[in-house]
């Protein structure tokens, strides 16, 4: 049997889901199944290419629901999971047939992807989880932003932060699918040291430095939100982390970035503010109004390369409207 699995490209959760799906799969469902791995984007238009789902079976992991009848498996723990209201129906639909609603998952309570999976393939399959725990940890810890301080997110001293960087900046398409099994096959830090990845990282840690200088360039805070705008410096990625780690007392920030396949909008809260949670607003709504989406702390809106000025007119409302919430740290 070969499985197909599609997960969230350049994400650290994206590829643990990957890999932990992968083990688990393996372990609990066929265990002479071979593996394949796509990576999918947020992107303008369409997010999925259905000729693409050629598996035996097809496994949607940390990404948006697909409707196609050849999608067998699917895991999000996004409170955007569905494009539209009729892939929601979709899904309700699926729930209540026996056989769908045993292999498709959905709940945006989940820290990740990856320690939702893990609960579903532990109480529903028996899989075992206790050799991939720290795993599990780095992705709650990673995707939750649950770092003790603004200095262990941007500093990058644990193996699991210098992997999320890689992976967060490659521009190899090969890259993630050849990682994806080792994640859940040995320790982070041994990962680091082999030979198709120890050479990346130093190269990477200066170009960290380098948009760390620029956003402190760009970056001005007022009214506890902080707005950047660094897309006429075309970045693959970047440290979401880093306006906090310039204006730790920020409530939020919006960033306008632009890299080979999008300009992209990046709206985020501060993981360390004492601002009462119930007193937010919830980003991924707020996203959602420009056809983008992500977690009620953080979100995304993908324009196409050539919006550069609709993604910048978005930028503007939200900064906007997040300046005149009332809230300033």
């Amino acid at each position: 049997m070969q499985v197909r699995v599609f997960y969230h490209d350049k994400c650290f959760d994206g590829a643990c889901s990957a890999s932990l799906f992968t083990r688990f799969h393996r372990e609990c469902i066929t265990p002479a199944a071979s593996y394949e791995y796509h990576g999918l984007v947020h992107r303008a238009g369409a997010l999925f290419n259905e000729s693409e789902f050629t598996g035996d079976e097809n496994a949607i992991v940390d990404f948006k629901y697909s409707t196609s009848p050849r999608i067998t498996w699917w895991f999000d723990h996004h409170l955007s999971a569905f494009l539209t209201p009729q892939d929601h129906e979709h899904f309700r639909a699926c729930q209540r047939d026996p056989v769908c609603a045993a292999r498709k998952f959905c709940d945006s309570s989940y820290v990740s992807c990856t320690s939702f999976l893990a609960h579903i393939a532990h109480t529903r399959y028996g899989f075992n989880t206790a050799p991939v725990a720290d795993l599990i940890h780095w992705a709650d810890i990673v995707d939750g932003a649950k770092y003790e301080s603004p200095q262990a997110a941007v500093e990058m001293a644990a193996p699991a932060m210098k992997l999320t960087l890689i992976i967060e900046s490659t521009q190899d398409p090969a890259f993630i699918p050849r990682l994806i099994p080792l994640l859940t096959a040995m320790p982070l830090a041994e990962i680091l040291e082999k030979p198709f990845i120890a050479p990346l990282l130093p190269s990477l840690l200066e170009r960290h430095q380098q948009a760390l200088e620029l956003i402190r360039s760009r970056a001005e805070e007022r009214n506890g939100t902080i707005f950047f705008d660094i897309s006429d410096h075309p970045l693959e990625g970047f440290n979401k982390f880093i306006p906090y780690y310039l204006y730790p007392h920020a409530v939020y920030s919006i960033g306008l970035s632009k890299s080979s396949f999008r300009t992209k909008v990046a709206v985020g809260s501060n993981p360390w503010t004492t601002v009462d949670p119930a007193k937010m607003v919830n980003l991924a709504e707020i996203c959602e109004r420009y056809g983008g989406g992500g977690h009620a702390r953080v979100g995304a809106i993908s324009f196409p390369p050539d919006q550069e000025a609709q993604a910048r007119v978005a930028a503007a409302e939200i900064v906007a409207e997040l300046r005149t919430s009332g809230i300033k740290g």
